[in-house]
């Protein structure tokens, strides 16, 4: 502290390296400081912290079954540190060692993490009652057996679990027991609202070996999850499925056709609907996690940028398309400028209906003067027949708030569902009007193509 204290022996004293008697009487520990405090109106160099504990890879003692007789538990190990170990260190955490009490050093027991917080000054708790609907099954034989487990971030960016629910056996649409949280288990002094700091709940599939698999999680905050329960639908914020196969498939089916036609083969990789550590949901966000630069290599980047999306960033609604399509109506203007003849494709897969129909609308009927086109996949189960008005089959073209008629067709939406068993593949189905709009662009500017070489490589045709 550069010596400012006047009075190192209370110093001491007030990170917990001593203190008066029993039966002492009172007095101020740091005579300078607390004289400095008091004057201003300030309380004195103490607060109360909250310690929150974590175990993991802990030694399996058990042969048969997992044992909830308290009677019956067996000694694993014991850590032990000084507080102001814990205090004095950035992340406010410190993970220790398991040791045998009998010097067993040899055996592994596990760590512990201990993380100290500022309590919050609150006698506010919250009940909730959490269910989960139409869950994956992780089993071959049986049903999963869904758990919950709840973690708030906290300061240093990382989570600590703070409630666990029970287990229900063979079910895929469980509803637990209520869970009582008090403020000082899910608030942070780090937020300004104690209801807004951030919170991990996961989902798992409970395995007697302790390697309980991971069906889905999403981050939220207690604020989010009171609005939920005034609402009557909460789907946005159910647990959904680390990595949907349909996603995948519409990534690789499309991708793999369309680099053919991009020299490089680099892609600008977006995501939207995500809410990111200490931050508000995002509706355009770099899929790879660089602030600065989304392109990723091939097909393959996508899919290594979109595994690493699910696992760092929560799912969040609402869902909204606007800000997506205008960054990317921005990069195919931006191309004009330079008076280079390129032609972008935006894909889009969503799992829900957009709460942002009209501003879509006016992002497309913008777009429409630009070389792009625009093809949506919707997967899952969600009513889509709203989002179908954005694909003018109908040869009715989209009409923007201020009564602008877009110039041209440019998007192609089509829902998983419809062709899934078809004799029509979902490729198949996306790309149907593509080269239809890329002539209308190129013979609405009278842009002719440029004579072929003989050497060049030719692109595959579009599936038939």
């Amino acid at each position: 502290m550069g010596g400012c204290f006047s009075d190192v022996r209370g110093g001491q004293q007030a990170v917990g390296s001593g203190g008066p008697a029993a039966g002492a009487a009172p007095q101020e520990l740091n005579d300078a400081v607390g004289y400095f405090l008091h004057s201003r109106g300030l309380r004195g160099l103490f607060t109360t912290l909250e310690l929150s504990f974590s175990a993991s890879k802990l030694r399996n003692l058990d042969v048969l079954s997992k044992m909830l007789n308290l009677n019956e538990q067996d000694y694993l190990g014991e850590a032990s540190c000084a507080l102001s170990e814990i205090v004095t260190k950035p992340s406010r955490s410190t993970t220790l060692n398991l040791q045998h009490q009998r010097g067993h050093s040899g055996l592994h027991s596990g760590t512990i993490t201990i993380h100290a917080e500022e309590t919050v000054s609150s006698r506010v708790a919250v009940e909730m009652i959490l269910r989960c609907s139409k869950l994956e099954n992780k089993d071959t034989f049986s049903k999963s057996d869904p758990f919950l487990r709840i973690s708030k971030i906290v300061e240093s960016g990382s989570s600590i679990p703070i409630c666990k629910t029970e287990v229900i056996n063979d079910n895929l649409n469980p509803v637990w027991k209520p869970v009582t949280l008090s403020v000082q288990q899910f608030g942070s002094k780090a937020c300004l609202s104690y209801s807004d700091n951030p919170l991990i709940i996961e989902c798992f599939d409970f395995n007697s070996s302790g390697k309980h698999d991971l069906i889905g999680k999403l981050q939220t905050s207690m604020s989010d999850l009171e609005k939920l329960g005034r609402e009557k639908n909460g789907a946005n914020f159910y647990v959904s499925s680390v990595a949907r196969p349909d996603n995948k498939k519409a990534i690789i089916g499309v991708g793999e056709v369309l680099q053919f036609y991009d020299s490089d083969r680099r892609f600008l990789a977006w995501g939207f609907g995500g809410r990111i550590a200490y931050g508000s949901v995002s509706h355009c966000f770099n899929l790879n996690g660089n602030s600065e630069e989304s392109e990723v290599s091939g097909v393959e980047g996508i899919m290594s940028a979109y595994a690493m999306a699910l696992h760092n960033v929560a799912l969040a609604g609402p869902t909204l398309f606007g800000p997506v399509i205008n960054k990317a109506a921005e990069i195919a203007s931006r191309s004009l400028s330079t008076r280079r003849n390129k032609y972008f494709i935006l894909l889009i897969i969503t799992d829900g209906v957009i709460t942002d129909l009209q501003e879509t609308k006016d992002a497309i009927v913008k777009a429409s003067d630009l070389p792009m086109s625009i093809l949506i996949v919707g997967v899952g189960g969600a009513d889509y027949k709203e989002m179908e008005i954005l694909d003018a089959d109908n040869g009715k073209r989209l009409e923007s708030s201020t009564g602008r008629i877009a110039t041209r067709d440019i998007v192609q939406f089509v829902p998983m569902r419809d062709v899934q068993g078809s004799q029509v593949s979902v490729v198949q189905a996306l790309l149907e009007e593509l080269p239809g709009q890329f002539l209308s662009y190129m013979q609405s500017r009278d842009i002719t193509p440029h004579p072929a070489h003989p050497r060049e490589a030719s692109a595959p045709p579009f599936p038939q």
